[in-house]
Protein backbone atom coordinates (compact mmCIF):
# COMPACT_ATOMS: atom_id res chain seq x y z
CA UNK A 1 0.00 0.00 0.00
CA UNK A 2 3.02 2.23 0.75
CA UNK A 3 5.52 3.70 -2.09
CA UNK A 4 5.52 2.59 -5.50
CA UNK A 5 8.89 1.13 -6.50
CA UNK A 6 8.25 -0.93 -9.24
CA UNK A 7 11.40 -0.77 -11.27
CA UNK A 8 12.30 -1.75 -14.73
CA UNK A 9 14.29 -5.01 -13.44
CA UNK A 10 10.77 -5.76 -11.64
CA UNK A 11 8.81 -7.99 -14.22
CA UNK A 12 11.57 -8.91 -17.08
CA UNK A 13 11.15 -12.38 -17.51
CA UNK A 14 7.50 -13.33 -16.62
CA UNK A 15 6.28 -15.35 -19.55
CA UNK A 16 2.86 -15.67 -20.70
CA UNK A 17 2.20 -18.40 -18.25
CA UNK A 18 3.54 -16.79 -15.21
CA UNK A 19 1.76 -13.48 -16.08
CA UNK A 20 -1.49 -15.73 -16.41
CA UNK A 21 -0.81 -16.73 -12.74
CA UNK A 22 0.44 -13.38 -11.53
CA UNK A 23 -3.05 -11.36 -12.59
CA UNK A 24 -5.16 -14.20 -11.13
CA UNK A 25 -3.52 -13.58 -7.52
CA UNK A 26 -3.75 -9.96 -8.24
CA UNK A 27 -6.78 -9.88 -9.06
CA UNK A 28 -7.80 -12.24 -6.17
CA UNK A 29 -6.33 -9.62 -3.42
CA UNK A 30 -7.93 -6.48 -5.26
CA UNK A 31 -11.54 -8.27 -5.33
CA UNK A 32 -10.95 -9.76 -1.52
CA UNK A 33 -9.68 -5.83 -0.44
CA UNK A 34 -12.83 -4.75 -2.23
CA UNK A 35 -15.71 -6.76 -0.77
CA UNK A 36 -13.88 -7.23 2.16
CA UNK A 37 -13.98 -3.28 3.21
CA UNK A 38 -17.21 -2.58 1.50
CA UNK A 39 -18.26 -5.40 3.41
CA UNK A 40 -17.47 -3.98 6.76
CA UNK A 41 -18.21 -0.21 5.93
CA UNK A 42 -22.17 -1.85 5.10
CA UNK A 43 -22.27 -3.73 8.39
CA UNK A 44 -21.64 -0.68 10.60
CA UNK A 45 -23.60 1.03 8.36
CA UNK A 46 -26.23 -1.34 9.35
CA UNK A 47 -26.21 -2.69 12.76
CA UNK A 48 -27.17 -0.46 15.11
CA UNK A 49 -25.18 -2.13 18.03
CA UNK A 50 -21.96 -1.86 15.86
CA UNK A 51 -22.59 1.76 15.32
CA UNK A 52 -22.81 2.40 19.17
CA UNK A 53 -19.38 1.25 19.77
CA UNK A 54 -16.68 3.99 19.47
CA UNK A 55 -13.76 1.38 18.28
CA UNK A 56 -16.06 0.92 14.99
CA UNK A 57 -15.39 4.74 13.85
CA UNK A 58 -12.05 4.20 13.05
CA UNK A 59 -12.89 0.55 11.37
CA UNK A 60 -15.32 2.20 9.32
CA UNK A 61 -12.62 5.14 8.11
CA UNK A 62 -9.94 2.47 8.12
CA UNK A 63 -11.99 0.13 5.63
CA UNK A 64 -12.71 3.32 3.26
CA UNK A 65 -9.00 4.12 3.33
CA UNK A 66 -8.22 0.46 2.22
CA UNK A 67 -11.28 0.30 -0.36
CA UNK A 68 -9.74 3.54 -2.25
CA UNK A 69 -6.54 1.73 -1.98
CA UNK A 70 -7.61 -1.18 -3.69
CA UNK A 71 -9.46 0.84 -6.23
CA UNK A 72 -7.62 3.63 -6.68
CA UNK A 73 -3.54 2.31 -6.22
CA UNK A 74 -3.53 -1.35 -7.21
CA UNK A 75 -5.26 -1.94 -10.19
CA UNK A 76 -2.65 1.14 -12.09
CA UNK A 77 0.13 -1.19 -10.28
CA UNK A 78 -1.10 -4.45 -11.65
CA UNK A 79 -1.50 -2.89 -14.87
CA UNK A 80 2.32 -1.97 -14.82
CA UNK A 81 3.60 -5.19 -13.51
CA UNK A 82 1.84 -7.19 -16.38
CA UNK A 83 2.58 -4.91 -19.14
CA UNK A 84 6.09 -4.04 -18.26
CA UNK A 85 5.12 -0.28 -19.16
CA UNK A 86 3.90 2.88 -17.72
CA UNK A 87 1.01 4.31 -20.17
CA UNK A 88 -0.14 6.98 -17.81
CA UNK A 89 2.12 9.94 -18.47
CA UNK A 90 4.59 11.42 -15.80
CA UNK A 91 1.51 13.29 -14.18
CA UNK A 92 -0.55 10.66 -13.31
CA UNK A 93 2.45 8.88 -11.78
CA UNK A 94 3.24 11.32 -9.30
CA UNK A 95 -0.52 11.85 -8.29
CA UNK A 96 -1.23 8.09 -8.39
CA UNK A 97 2.28 7.80 -5.97
CA UNK A 98 1.33 10.64 -3.39
CA UNK A 99 -2.02 8.44 -3.55
CA UNK A 100 -0.51 5.31 -3.12
CA UNK A 101 1.73 6.97 0.13
CA UNK A 102 -1.44 8.60 1.62
CA UNK A 103 -3.52 5.82 1.58
CA UNK A 104 -1.39 3.33 3.21
CA UNK A 105 -0.01 5.85 5.69
CA UNK A 106 -3.70 6.43 7.03
CA UNK A 107 -4.22 2.80 6.91
CA UNK A 108 -1.55 2.37 9.22
CA UNK A 109 -2.36 5.36 11.54
CA UNK A 110 -6.04 4.41 11.45
CA UNK A 111 -4.29 0.74 13.17
CA UNK A 112 -2.51 2.88 15.45
CA UNK A 113 -5.41 4.96 17.02
CA UNK A 114 -7.52 1.58 17.60
CA UNK A 115 -5.18 0.16 19.69
CA UNK A 116 -5.33 3.13 21.78
CA UNK A 117 -8.71 3.49 21.83
CA UNK A 118 -9.01 -0.19 23.15
CA UNK A 119 -6.06 0.85 25.24
CA UNK A 120 -7.84 3.44 27.50
CA UNK A 121 -11.31 1.28 27.28
CA UNK A 122 -9.33 -1.97 28.38
CA UNK A 123 -6.44 -0.45 30.88
CA UNK A 124 -8.50 2.54 32.23
CA UNK A 125 -10.85 3.10 34.58
CA UNK A 126 -14.44 3.83 32.62
CA UNK A 127 -14.17 7.45 33.63
CA UNK A 128 -10.88 7.96 31.99
CA UNK A 129 -12.17 6.61 28.84
CA UNK A 130 -15.21 8.66 28.62
CA UNK A 131 -12.56 11.59 29.39
CA UNK A 132 -10.05 10.24 26.69
CA UNK A 133 -12.58 9.45 23.32
CA UNK A 134 -15.14 12.07 23.45
CA UNK A 135 -16.85 12.54 20.11
CA UNK A 136 -15.00 15.65 19.70
CA UNK A 137 -10.88 13.56 20.30
CA UNK A 138 -12.40 10.71 18.05
CA UNK A 139 -13.19 12.99 15.29
CA UNK A 140 -9.82 14.94 16.33
CA UNK A 141 -8.23 11.82 15.60
CA UNK A 142 -9.67 10.61 12.40
CA UNK A 143 -8.50 13.71 10.99
CA UNK A 144 -5.03 13.29 11.67
CA UNK A 145 -5.28 10.05 10.37
CA UNK A 146 -5.87 11.80 6.89
CA UNK A 147 -4.33 14.96 7.25
CA UNK A 148 -0.93 13.42 8.79
CA UNK A 149 -0.24 11.64 5.46
CA UNK A 150 -0.50 14.38 3.18
CA UNK A 151 2.68 16.31 5.13
CA UNK A 152 4.71 13.41 3.43
CA UNK A 153 2.83 12.45 0.11
CA UNK A 154 1.63 14.69 -2.17
CA UNK A 155 3.20 18.10 -0.51
CA UNK A 156 7.15 16.66 -0.89
CA UNK A 157 6.46 14.32 -3.96
CA UNK A 158 4.58 17.25 -5.98
CA UNK A 159 7.82 19.26 -4.26
CA UNK A 160 10.51 16.72 -6.07
CA UNK A 161 11.65 16.77 -2.05
CA UNK A 162 12.30 12.77 -2.24
CA UNK A 163 14.06 13.28 -5.73
CA UNK A 164 16.80 15.63 -4.58
CA UNK A 165 20.23 14.14 -5.20
CA UNK A 166 18.86 10.79 -6.88
CA UNK A 167 17.44 12.63 -10.19
CA UNK A 168 20.19 11.60 -12.46
CA UNK A 169 19.72 7.63 -11.38
CA UNK A 170 15.65 7.91 -11.51
CA UNK A 171 16.09 9.36 -14.82
CA UNK A 172 17.98 6.37 -15.86
CA UNK A 173 15.84 3.57 -14.56
CA UNK A 174 12.61 5.99 -15.55
CA UNK A 175 12.97 4.22 -19.38
CA UNK A 176 14.20 1.53 -21.26
CA UNK A 177 15.85 1.77 -24.15
CA UNK A 178 16.71 -2.11 -24.88
CA UNK A 179 12.33 -2.81 -24.64
CA UNK A 180 11.46 1.04 -25.50
CA UNK A 181 9.26 0.53 -21.75
CA UNK A 182 8.53 3.70 -19.70
CA UNK A 183 8.31 2.91 -15.98
CA UNK A 184 6.64 5.10 -12.95
CA UNK A 185 9.73 5.18 -10.58
CA UNK A 186 9.32 6.20 -7.35
CA UNK A 187 13.00 6.40 -5.38
CA UNK A 188 13.48 8.01 -2.37
CA UNK A 189 16.29 10.04 -1.03
CA UNK A 190 17.97 9.14 2.36
CA UNK A 191 16.23 12.07 4.64
CA UNK A 192 12.81 11.45 2.97
CA UNK A 193 12.80 7.75 3.68
CA UNK A 194 13.83 7.96 7.19
CA UNK A 195 11.31 10.66 7.73
CA UNK A 196 8.38 8.94 5.92
CA UNK A 197 9.43 5.31 6.96
CA UNK A 198 9.46 6.65 10.45
CA UNK A 199 5.63 8.89 10.25
CA UNK A 200 3.96 6.34 8.68
CA UNK A 201 5.32 2.93 10.24
CA UNK A 202 7.87 2.75 13.08
CA UNK A 203 6.20 5.15 15.75
CA UNK A 204 2.35 4.06 15.09
CA UNK A 205 4.44 0.31 15.15
CA UNK A 206 5.89 1.27 18.79
CA UNK A 207 2.54 2.75 20.18
CA UNK A 208 0.56 -0.50 18.91
CA UNK A 209 2.94 -2.64 20.84
CA UNK A 210 2.73 -0.50 23.56
CA UNK A 211 -0.71 -0.64 23.76
CA UNK A 212 -1.08 -3.96 22.83
CA UNK A 213 1.21 -5.16 25.72
CA UNK A 214 -0.54 -3.32 28.22
CA UNK A 215 -4.15 -4.51 27.09
CA UNK A 216 -2.14 -8.10 27.32
CA UNK A 217 -0.74 -7.72 30.27
CA UNK A 218 -4.30 -6.07 31.65
CA UNK A 219 -6.19 -8.83 30.65
CA UNK A 220 -3.93 -11.88 32.07
CA UNK A 221 -4.18 -10.12 35.42
CA UNK A 222 -8.00 -9.94 35.56
CA UNK A 223 -8.06 -13.64 34.58
CA UNK A 224 -5.73 -14.24 37.13
CA UNK A 225 -8.09 -12.59 39.55
CA UNK A 226 -11.25 -13.78 38.52
CA UNK A 227 -9.31 -17.87 38.95
CA UNK A 228 -8.78 -16.41 42.56
CA UNK A 229 -11.93 -15.66 43.24
CA UNK A 230 -12.86 -18.86 41.30
CA UNK A 231 -11.29 -20.87 43.87
CA UNK A 232 -11.90 -18.86 47.02
CA UNK A 233 -15.67 -18.62 46.55
CA UNK A 234 -16.71 -16.60 49.50
CA UNK A 235 -15.66 -17.29 52.58
CA UNK A 236 -16.32 -14.06 54.98
CA UNK A 237 -20.11 -15.72 55.55
CA UNK A 238 -19.33 -19.59 55.95
CA UNK A 239 -20.85 -20.55 52.64
CA UNK A 240 -19.54 -21.28 49.15
CA UNK A 241 -21.20 -19.08 46.44
CA UNK A 242 -20.94 -19.90 42.71
CA UNK A 243 -18.65 -18.54 40.99
CA UNK A 244 -19.97 -15.49 39.34
CA UNK A 245 -20.93 -16.01 35.96
CA UNK A 246 -21.13 -12.87 34.77
CA UNK A 247 -17.80 -11.68 35.19
CA UNK A 248 -16.22 -14.65 33.99
CA UNK A 249 -18.14 -14.71 31.29
CA UNK A 250 -16.74 -10.93 30.67
CA UNK A 251 -13.28 -11.89 31.26
CA UNK A 252 -13.77 -14.61 28.68
CA UNK A 253 -14.65 -11.91 26.14
CA UNK A 254 -11.73 -9.33 27.65
CA UNK A 255 -9.04 -12.13 27.26
CA UNK A 256 -10.41 -13.21 24.00
CA UNK A 257 -10.46 -9.49 22.27
CA UNK A 258 -6.56 -9.50 23.75
CA UNK A 259 -5.69 -12.16 21.62
CA UNK A 260 -7.68 -10.81 18.58
CA UNK A 261 -5.75 -7.85 18.84
CA UNK A 262 -2.51 -9.81 19.09
CA UNK A 263 -3.16 -11.62 15.84
CA UNK A 264 -4.04 -8.57 13.79
CA UNK A 265 -0.95 -6.88 15.39
CA UNK A 266 1.02 -10.04 13.88
CA UNK A 267 -0.62 -9.95 10.13
CA UNK A 268 0.55 -6.36 10.78
CA UNK A 269 3.99 -6.52 11.03
CA UNK A 270 4.55 -9.81 9.15
CA UNK A 271 2.81 -7.50 6.07
CA UNK A 272 4.53 -4.19 6.58
CA UNK A 273 7.97 -4.62 8.35
CA UNK A 274 9.75 -6.06 5.29
CA UNK A 275 9.24 -3.46 2.96
CA UNK A 276 10.03 -0.57 5.58
CA UNK A 277 13.09 -2.30 6.41
CA UNK A 278 13.91 -2.26 2.90
CA UNK A 279 12.97 1.04 2.70
CA UNK A 280 15.21 2.71 4.42
CA UNK A 281 18.19 0.40 3.80
CA UNK A 282 18.11 0.65 0.50
CA UNK A 283 19.39 4.14 0.01
CA UNK A 284 22.37 3.41 2.24
CA UNK A 285 23.74 0.63 -0.45
CA UNK A 286 23.26 2.19 -3.44
CA UNK A 287 19.53 1.21 -4.49
CA UNK A 288 21.21 -1.97 -5.20
CA UNK A 289 17.61 -4.23 -3.79
CA UNK A 290 16.41 -6.21 -6.94
CA UNK A 291 13.01 -5.10 -8.13
CA UNK A 292 11.38 -8.40 -7.71
CA UNK A 293 12.13 -8.40 -4.17
CA UNK A 294 10.70 -4.82 -3.96
CA UNK A 295 7.47 -5.81 -5.66
CA UNK A 296 6.82 -8.63 -3.56
CA UNK A 297 7.41 -6.59 -0.30
CA UNK A 298 5.11 -3.89 -1.94
CA UNK A 299 2.36 -6.73 -2.56
CA UNK A 300 2.97 -8.22 0.24
CA UNK A 301 2.06 -5.06 1.88
CA UNK A 302 -1.27 -4.69 -0.17
CA UNK A 303 -2.91 -7.90 1.12
CA UNK A 304 -2.55 -5.99 4.62
CA UNK A 305 -5.83 -3.96 2.74
CA UNK A 306 -7.69 -6.99 2.18
CA UNK A 307 -6.83 -8.47 5.08
CA UNK A 308 -8.12 -7.31 8.59
CA UNK A 309 -11.91 -7.41 7.26
CA UNK A 310 -11.42 -11.07 7.24
CA UNK A 311 -10.18 -10.74 10.37
CA UNK A 312 -12.52 -9.09 11.99
CA UNK A 313 -15.35 -11.60 10.27
CA UNK A 314 -13.46 -14.72 11.64
CA UNK A 315 -12.28 -13.64 14.48
CA UNK A 316 -15.31 -10.97 16.33
CA UNK A 317 -19.42 -12.36 16.96
CA UNK A 318 -20.62 -8.71 16.61
CA UNK A 319 -18.91 -8.46 12.65
CA UNK A 320 -19.31 -12.01 11.92
CA UNK A 321 -23.09 -11.91 12.30
CA UNK A 322 -23.67 -8.51 10.85
CA UNK A 323 -21.49 -10.19 8.20
CA UNK A 324 -23.92 -13.45 8.06
CA UNK A 325 -27.35 -10.90 8.17
CA UNK A 326 -26.09 -9.28 4.94
CA UNK A 327 -25.02 -11.90 3.21
CA UNK A 328 -27.95 -13.83 4.00
CA UNK A 329 -30.11 -10.92 2.97
CA UNK A 330 -31.48 -10.70 6.79
CA UNK A 331 -31.61 -14.14 8.00
CA UNK A 332 -33.12 -14.11 11.36
CA UNK A 333 -31.52 -16.89 12.70
CA UNK A 334 -28.02 -14.27 12.64
CA UNK A 335 -30.18 -11.83 14.27
CA UNK A 336 -29.08 -10.80 17.66
CA UNK A 337 -31.44 -12.53 20.54
CA UNK A 338 -32.71 -9.51 22.76
CA UNK A 339 -31.41 -10.02 25.73
CA UNK A 340 -28.16 -8.91 24.12
CA UNK A 341 -30.07 -5.72 23.78
CA UNK A 342 -29.81 -4.86 27.58
CA UNK A 343 -28.49 -1.86 28.90
CA UNK A 344 -24.92 -2.58 29.96
CA UNK A 345 -23.42 -1.75 33.22
CA UNK A 346 -22.06 1.97 33.58
CA UNK A 347 -18.96 -0.20 35.28
CA UNK A 348 -18.34 -1.88 31.69
CA UNK A 349 -17.40 -0.69 28.40
CA UNK A 350 -17.88 -2.50 24.89
CA UNK A 351 -14.83 -2.59 22.41
CA UNK A 352 -15.79 -3.94 19.15
CA UNK A 353 -18.71 -5.81 20.13
CA UNK A 354 -17.85 -7.45 23.70
CA UNK A 355 -18.25 -6.68 26.83
CA UNK A 356 -15.11 -5.50 29.14
CA UNK A 357 -14.89 -5.58 32.58
CA UNK A 358 -12.83 -2.60 33.60
CA UNK A 359 -10.91 -1.02 36.62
Amino acid sequence: LFYLRVLPSSSEGFGIAEKIVLLTFISAVILMAILGNLLVMVAVCRDRQLRKIKTNYFIVSLAFADLLVSVLVMPFGAIELVQDNWIYGEMFCLVRTSLDVLLTTASILHLCCISLDRYYAICCQPLVYRNKMTPLRIAVMLGGCWVIPTFISFLPIMQGWNSIGIIDLIQQRQFNKASNSTYCIFMVNKPYAITCSVVAFYIPFFLMVLAYYRIYITAREHARQIQVLQRAGAPTDGRQHPPDQHSTHRMKTETKAAKTLCIIMGCFCLCWAPFFVTNIVDPFINYTVPGKLWTAFLWLGYINSGLNPFLYAFLNKSFRRAFLIILCCGDERYRRPSILGQTVPCSTTTINGSTHVLR
